[in-house]
């Protein structure tokens, strides 16, 4: 169960994090995931990216939030908080990943959990999300996330191929 994975937010992160972090990555575009990258996903583009994504945490331009088991981070979920100035209301959840050796845990739910509640925190009362899994797509319906719809052929799959993309809001209050 969920309840031996620790949660927290990470603003600035060590090496070792940065590392377990792109073995999150990897293994999730090793198994099939269409976040952004290609296969094969290099140590040296998953290690940069999460360097860009750690800065940007670090100028509070972002949040990121892991999960971790008593073998290091197995999941992780972002909220892009810096929005133009139109939308200061809004937030973006990105990267919702999960090792594949930790899923159906309940270890999404939770880091989905976390992001909506430090959302509010951080005055943001709409998130917004999109997502090429069925699983996940289960996983925010679960969550109270309303689907807007589907865009075909939105990115790539990272082994090739084009897939489609679901559209998600949720609409926050304060409980």
């Amino acid at each position: 169960m969920a309840d031996e994975v620790r949660l927290r937010r990470i603003t600035y992160a060590t090496d070792a994090e940065l590392q377990q972090l792109a073995d999150v990555l990897i293994d999730c575009v090793d198994g099939g995931a269409s976040v952004s990258f290609m296969h094969p996903l290099s140590r040296d583009t998953a290690l940069a990216f999460w360097s860009r994504v750690t800065d940007g945490a670090a100028r509070a331009e972002r949040a990121l939030l892991v999960a971790e088991d008593d073998a290091g981070i197995v999941g992780t979920v972002q909220l892009v908080l810096d929005q133009p100035e139109n939308q200061p209301h809004r937030a973006d959840l990105s990267k919702m990943l999960v090792h594949r050796r930790a899923r159906r845990r309940g270890i999404g739910a939770l880091l989905m959990q976390a992001a909506e509640k430090l959302a509010l925190e951080s005055g943001k009362s709409l998130l917004v999300l999109d997502t090429a899994s069925p699983d996940a797509e289960r996983l925010y319906e679960r969550s109270g996330w309303q689907r807007c719809g589907t865009i075909p052929g939105f990115a790539l799959w990272p082994h090739g191929g084009r897939c489609d993309t679901v559209i998600f809001y949720r609409e926050l209050s304060p409980a």
